[in-house]
Parts: C-alpha cells; sequence; structure tokens
C-alpha cells in the first residue's frame, strides 16, 4: 500500500486560505439573500453540520475579517466594483455577486497575497458555482478591480517581464 506524503505547512495553509474563501463566498452570499447581520451568519455556519465540519478546515481569522468587511462595511468594495460593472451591483447574479465582493475585499485587504491568486480563487470559486459562463465575467471584472488597487505590485510584475 503506497504511503501518501503529508501535505506541507504552505500546502496546509493555502488549503486552509481556500476553505475560507468558499465559507466567505457562502455567508456573504447567505448575506446577500437574507440581509441578516454578521453575527447571524456566523452562528449560522457554527450550527449547521456541514458548514461548521469546513469551519474547523480553514483558516477562521481569514474567514471573519473577509466576511465581515465585506458585511459591516460593503461601501469600500462596491466603490471598488461599480465603475468596472456592465450593471448595477444590485443587478449582478447573487452568486457572481458574493465571489465578486469577497475578492474585492481580499484585493483590498490582503496585500499580501498575489492578486493572481486572488483572481484565479475566484474564477474556481464561480466555476464551480456560477452559471456557465459567469467565471469570465468574474475574471474581466477582477482584472480591472485588481489593476485599480494593486498599481504597484502589477507594475513590478510588468518590469519583471521587461527584463
Amino acid at each position: 500500500m503506497a504511503h501518501k506524503p503529508q501535505p506541507t505547512e504552505a500546502q496546509q495553509y493555502i488549503a486552509r486560505r481556500r476553505v475560507a474563501r468558499r465559507l466567505a463566498m457562502i455567508g456573504t452570499y447567505q448575506w446577500l439573500i437574507t440581509k441578516n447581520e454578521f453575527k447571524d451568519i456566523y452562528l449560522d455556519f457554527q450550527q449547521d453540520k456541514a458548514l461548521s465540519a469546513d469551519f474547523r478546515k480553514c483558516d477562521a481569522a481569514f474567514f471573519h475579517q473577509l466576511l465581515h468587511s465585506i458585511i459591516t462595511n460593503p461601501a469600500p468594495i462596491e466603490e471598488q466594483l461599480t465603475p468596472h460593472l456592465d450593471r448595477k451591483l444590485t443587478q449582478v447574479d447573487p452568486i457572481e455577486s458574493a465571489a465578486l465582493r469577497v475578492a474585492t475585499a481580499e484585493l483590498l485587504n490582503n496585500p499580501e497575497t498575489p492578486y493572481k491568486v486572488v483572481v484565479n480563487e475566484a474564477v474556481n470559486l464561480t466555476k464551480k458555482f456560477g452559471g456557465d459562463q459567469a467565471h469570465k465575467y468574474i475574471n474581466g471584472v477582477l482584472d480591472k478591480v485588481a489593476t485599480a488597487t494593486r498599481q504597484l505590485e502589477m507594475s513590478a510584475e510588468n518590469m519583471k517581464k521587461q527584463s
């Protein structure tokens, strides 16, 4: 019987962050639909058997930071998204809106995460939960948001490409 190698610490970190993003998207979707407060949604996660099992596998502090910023202070996120949308944010599908909000919150608040990772994670979540072509829309919008919010990072990357 083959022995499966243990994931490295870095792989575990990435996996916990990935689960946190997915849960933050679910929480954001729930907020968009119910308009419940952060604490109520957080409690739902603790009481739901499947969500609480996933919660134990996530980076809880990262999840908390993302979802809390989305629900309690949506204006900065919405201000970053709105200029790059082809319709009002309220008209964007709730799953797509949730993915856009989570990624934009991370772009704004977590400069340690490369923008390409943020965009890729949102695209993958949308492929899993969104409509057939939704990931293309998410990718296009988030590329523009990343350009607006991560100029220094993008400039450094462009300079690397040119040298």
